[in-house]
């Protein structure tokens, strides 16, 4: 507990909340913030062309003199993401354990970020004393190595955020809990958890990876030609499953996909990920090599797998493809929103001779701890208020219910939208005030230039396409010098529709003169009388909406 005493403490949850992904908590400590992690997720699908998406941090930049430290829980993207967009904004010290660190740099420079970051290396027994508080961790047990809690003490109790975390009894010692730790700083005083949702709908535990670990183990030996095992670029304990396995099955692993390659490299440099030193070949030293000792680790462009594995089974990788004999491991359940595209890709995999193994429950175990195991957590903090984070609204919906279940009243528990300001003081959670926060889309280089009439421009143009009206005048006679020429793009197929554009632009024509036979003449009006005319006109023909986009020219 901190001996200062403390007059206002306050949450503020700016992403990763009713969302997967975008995780960017505030605690703010008699007017000091201190962030917890800074991360992004991938696009939704009516997010047409978008690259990733960020949390708003508006808020932040207004008050970026009060900022005291970012903490960094893991390395993973949906908590480090979105860093190299906030450190242009803001100087500030981030603290995160060495790999975290590492991949927090990493993706920076990926991402193009030119400045020089405050890095404050940490490990789980570090203590940070503050002005308004002091800061400590606990290790946690995830799918990347040096995963940490964040504890921020007040004269209140602790501010607890767990991070991505389960418990797994079996876990090999560089991902062990520090449960004894837990259960310490339950007994000082926890004022309020904030806890993963991300497994809060599933009931019991989630199964060990000593499972995994078996199974893995049990088809490297039955594959009978090459093995393609795909994974997540940052999933560690998943890739050390692998090398392990093709090490007592006597098989050499090429690795193919940049960030995938740099995250191992960086992984063993550090001594997170133990690889035997002919374990690992490039594609051309395998070609040397029969194809049953062949293993090929994949991921994709952004740390996925299934968009490399989908190119593979077409044929169209530029590295390697599926043949025939193939055994493909896809552990990973498919991401929200990708179901179709991994069903999909399962199904050309096939296509191709694979044998394709998905969908077993084995191969599927999370890295999310699920109803007991959060129920574990909340009895080692004990806390007097809860807040689960790190989930959608039904995911922290389930949450809340497992810690009524807990014994934590109703009144004791918040759960958050983006943006609450939540008080935590006076012996009371409540959610006073509301700052600026949402998503901003990165495109490209552009960050935050697409807003919502853009996609939903883009929206319109994926579904009935875009018309172009091309007209020119003479303004000064009063007449048409060129055209109308109507060029269709996603429309209707021209050759084929010659009568609808034929009566379209005898439409435009009419308009046109029509106008021109006035005293006044606008610009804008026209275009708009155009568009309303030809919109009801193609409606009543086709039953389709596109956009129209009248090109207005003038000669004299």
């Amino acid at each position: 507990m901190n001996a200062r005493k403390n007059e206002s403490i306050r949450v503020i949850a700016l992403g990763g909340v009713g969302e997967i992904g975008k995780n960017m908590y505030l605690t703010e400590v008699d007017g000091d913030i201190f962030i917890v992690d800074a991360g992004l997720k991938y696009p939704e699908d009516e997010m047409l062309g978008i690259d990733v998406v960020i949390p708003d941090i508006s808020y932040l930049i207004e008050n970026k003199d009060r900022i005291q430290a970012i903490f960094l829980t893991h390395g993973h993207e949906d908590h480090i993401g979105a860093l190299s967009y906030l450190l242009k904004k803001i100087r500030v010290p981030v603290y995160g354990t060495k790999l975290t660190i590492a991949l927090a740099r990493e993706k920076m420079k990926e991402q193009g970020f030119e400045g020089k970051p405050d890095f404050r290396e940490i490990h789980s027994n570090s203590r940070l004393p503050f002005r308004s508080a002091a800061v400590t961790f606990f290790k946690t047990t995830h799918s990347i190595p040096d995963s940490v809690a964040v504890c921020i003490h007040t004269s209140e109790g602790a501010i607890v955020h767990t991070g991505d975390f389960k418990f797994d009894q079996a876990a090999p010692k560089l991902y062990q809990s520090e449960i004894g730790k837990m259960a310490r700083i339950g007994e000082k005083g926890v004022l309020c958890l904030l806890s993963d949702s991300t497994k809060a709908e599933k009931p019991g535990y989630t199964t060990s990876e000593a499972m995994i670990a078996k199974e893995y183990y049990d088809h490297f030996c039955q594959a009978k030609g090459r093995i393609i095992a795909a994974c997540f670029a940052t999933d560690l304990n998943r890739i050390q499953h692998i090398f392990n396995c093709a090490r007592d099955s006597q098989r050499k692993v090429a690795i193919i996909g940049k960030s995938l390659r740099r995250t191992i490299e960086l992984a063993v440099d550090l001594g997170y990920l133990a690889t035997d030193e002919d374990t690992i070949y490039t594609l051309n030293e395998m070609k040397q090599i029969p194809e049953d000792e062949k293993v090929i680790l994949i991921s994709g462009n952004q740390g996925e797998p299934i968009e490399a594995l989908q190119k593979m089974a077409r044929q169209s990788h530029p590295q390697t493809n599926i043949m025939a004999g193939d055994t493909v491991l896809i552990p990973e359940s498919p991401l929200k929103n990708n179901e179709v595209f991994h069903n999909k890709t399962v199904d050309m995999l096939f296509r191709a001779g694979a044998n394709v193994i998905f969908g077993k429950r084995e191969l599927q175990i999370s890295s999310h701890g699920s109803q007991e195991e959060l129920k574990f957590m909340i009895n080692l903090m004990n806390p007097k208020f809860f807040i689960p984070v790190h989930g959608e609204y039904k995911m922290l919906k389930a949450h809340s219910s497992v810690a009524k279940d807990c014994g934590i009243p109703e009144s004791r528990i918040h759960i958050p939208d983006r943006g609450d300001v939540i008080d935590l003081m006076n012996d009371r959670i409540r959610s006073t005030d509301r700052v600026t926060a949402g998503n901003v889309l990165i495109d490209g280089i552009g960050v935050g230039d697409v807003g919502n009439i853009v996609l939903r421009d883009r929206k319109l143009l994926s579904q009935d396409g875009v018309l172009i009206v091309v007209v020119t005048l003479n303004k000064s006679e009063r007449r048409i010098a060129a055209g109308p020429e109507i060029i269709s793009r996603g429309f209707v197929y021209v050759r084929e529709s010659e009568k609808l554009m034929d009566e379209s632009g005898d439409l435009v024509k009419e308009i046109v003169e029509r106008v021109l036979a006035r005293e006044s003449f606008d610009w804008a009006g026209l275009k708009q009388d155009m568009r309303e005319a030809l919109s009801h006109y193609l409606y009543e023909k086709t039953k389709r909406r596109p956009m129209i986009m009248p090109i207005l020219m003038e000669v004299r």
